[in-house]
């Protein structure tokens, strides 16, 4: 199976492009050529760049607290593991008062450090960064692996507070959701939304074997999926089959 997700609320949106960039961050520290941790920096600017909303760091604080006084209405609750839960309510207090103990925007001591800014001025610029224009950061590429993915550790350390509660109320939010197989008459598959709830994820699962393409839209009244192939043309062409498909709506 192969899985889709589609954000139906904007702020749900910034969450998933920074789980997705601080993951391929994370792989790419890892390694050890100079060429991989290159492109960790270009991951590393782009997630600055996703941050610098203004009320990103408020918007999870909100999550964060909102999320801890619902699963506080649990306890007590036969049905529920009462470890399990306090174990999760103890994440959810210690990413708050990580992040709310920064001052300013995540990221910001990164911003103030001028060899990375003046390496994040001219990333971007196709051969930007070649030894005639930054031989700082061509020399740093010389070091051993070891010891840049130390200095990548402490730069990436600002970060991870904003990282770990979107990692956290990511997972919470998926949690919430429960796959329901559905079908794609004609390829195509339309559901209202119940109102008085708001659902914030859209999950959705094709066997890969079938070479789909989705092609997914949604507020919060309606979603609407579009199974599509590609062509030996390149492009992609709606189907007209009926389709089998699980789908999850998160709140």
């Amino acid at each position: 199976m192969i899985l889709y997700e589609y954000p139906l609320h904007e702020r749900v949106r910034t969450y998933l492009r920074i789980e997705h960039l601080s993951l391929r961050l994370r792989q790419l520290v890892a390694r050890v050529d100079a060429l991989d941790h290159h492109f960790a920096l270009v991951t590393l600017f782009e997630i600055l760049d996703v941050a610098a909303r203004a009320d990103l760091k408020s918007d999870l604080l909100k999550d964060l607290d909102r999320q801890k006084h619902a699963l506080e209405a649990y306890r007590g609750n036969p049905a529920i593991a009462e470890d399990a839960l306090e174990g999760v309510i103890q994440d959810l207090s210690h990413c708050f008062e990580t992040l709310n103990s920064q001052s300013g925007k995540a990221g910001q001591s990164l911003a103030e450090n001028d060899w990375l800014m003046s390496i994040r001025s001219r990333i971007s610029i196709p051969g930007g960064t070649c030894e005639f224009d930054l031989p700082a950061y061509y020399a740093w590429q010389h070091k051993t692996g070891v010891k840049r993915q130390e200095e990548l550790s402490q730069w990436i350390a600002s970060l991870m507070p904003l990282v770990d509660a979107v990692h956290l109320l990511l997972k919470l939010l998926r949690d919430s959701g429960s796959p329901q197989k559905v079908i794609a008459n004609g390829g195509q598959f339309q559901q209202s939304l119940p109102q008085g709830r708001a659902f914030l994820l859209l999950r959705l699962a094709l066997d890969v074997t079938l070479e789909l393409i989705p092609e997914i839209s949604g507020n919060r009244l309606m979603v609407s999926v579009r199974l599509m192939r590609q062509g030996e043309d390149q492009r992609l062409h709606a189907i007209l089959d009926d389709v089998p498909f699980e789908l999850a709506l998160c709140s």
